[in-house]
């Protein structure tokens, strides 16, 4: 059960964040930013990797 846990919980950071970028907002500075693509992909792989690293400390996985 905690293996499941953590991998759902290391799924849902890119989820959550394609989920914001999918409102089609046109507000987000980030959009009109020429990093802001390339910046969303590395809090999503710094997170998702900062998540596995825990569980894995922590022997979930």
């Amino acid at each position: 059960m905690r293996k499941i846990t953590a991998y759902v919980a290391i799924i849902s950071v890119p989820t959550m964040i394609a989920g914001i970028y999918g409102m089609n907002f046109d507000h987000i500075p980030e959009l009109h930013w020429t990093f802001g693509y390339p910046m969303v992909w590395l809090v999503i792989i710094t997170s998702c990797l900062t998540l596995f690293r825990v569980f894995r400390r922590n022997q979930w996985l």
